[in-house]
């Protein structure tokens, strides 16, 4: 359904429905009545403004006459807010957007609350692509910027993991209070585990065990820090390489200061594990 609508006898059912779901905005205007006209152009500039957080039906009283009688609409401009079918609020008269504003803050879902909405419309897609994993991560970020709450974390968790970002769903799970430690957050647990098992292979154990008697032969660890960030232990793979470099930015003729940046450039400006080491690379620079 639109956000902005004109409300008549055949949708008016419609828009009481919706009201179950979502809060519903009337104004009932005229033609002939300047206010009322100017009151109805300012919702709509706000139900635009604010998609998805209210909706607005307009109910032209010269028209539907029948709706402006059952609402008993004595004078115009008149604005109610309209909540599981029904009125639980409204003003006679032209207001401004700060009243209008004030008003309907008492009612409306908090931005966050539809960012995290949206994001897990996207996960529960039959096929879900890079892009809308990408998507829900950064509207996971934005919600979790204005409310820190578990639900945020827990899904936020679930994009990572989908994501193969192993290090940034162990940093969300691990701070999830014990009040928190749903099913859902469980289940998530088990994934890591299962994720992190499958991403220590062979290779790398071989090369841990290599490294561990030669601790100074920085060909070994290259090759380890490669075979990490492709089972996507990055966090481990760059921390190995930039220990490194601290010490010596040149190491191994600048072996090791190539496969650090191309590692980063391989995890994108978006990764949180990248951009976290991509600063501490740039204070050693400056």
């Amino acid at each position: 359904m639109e956000n902005v609508l004109n409300l008549t006898k055949d949708n008016i059912q419609q828009v009481v429905d919706a009201s179950m779901q979502q809060v519903v905005v009337l104004v009932f205007w005229a033609e002939q009545q300047a206010d009322s006209l100017a009151m109805a152009h300012r919702l709509e500039a706000l139900a635009q403004q604010h998609a998805g957080r209210f909706l607005l039906a307009k109910v032209d009283c010269e028209a539907e006459m029948e709706i402006a009688s059952y609402f008993r609409i004595q004078s115009l401009p008149t604005t109610l807010v309209l909540d599981k079918g029904q009125p639980v609020d409204g003003f006679a008269g032209l207001q401004d957007e700060q009243q209008i504003g004030i008003m309907l803050d008492k009612y409306l879902p908090p931005i966050w609350q539809l960012q995290l909405d949206e994001a897990k419309a996207l996960l529960a897609q039959p096929q879900v692509s890079d892009e809308m994993l990408s998507t829900a991560q950064v509207l996971l970020k934005e919600a979790q910027s204005q409310s820190a709450t578990a639900e945020i974390s827990l899904v936020l968790a679930d994009v990572y993991l989908q994501q193969e970002d192993y290090t940034a769903a162990t940093a969300l799970l691990d701070r999830i209070g014990l009040a928190d430690q749903d099913g859902y957050y469980q289940s998530l647990k088990a994934k890591l585990a299962l994720a992190l098992e499958a991403a220590d292979t062979p290779e790398i154990r071989e090369l841990q065990q290599k490294l561990a008697q030669a601790p100074d032969d920085l060909t070994l660890l290259i090759a380890l820090a490669r075979a990490l960030h492709q089972a996507h232990r990055d966090d481990e793979a760059l921390g190995s390489l930039l220990a490194v470099l601290r010490q010596d930015m040149s190491a191994l003729n600048g072996d090791v200061k190539q496969v650090f940046m191309e590692i980063l450039t391989a995890l994108g400006q978006g990764h949180g594990v990248a951009n976290q080491y991509r600063r501490q690379f740039y204070s050693l620079l400056y």
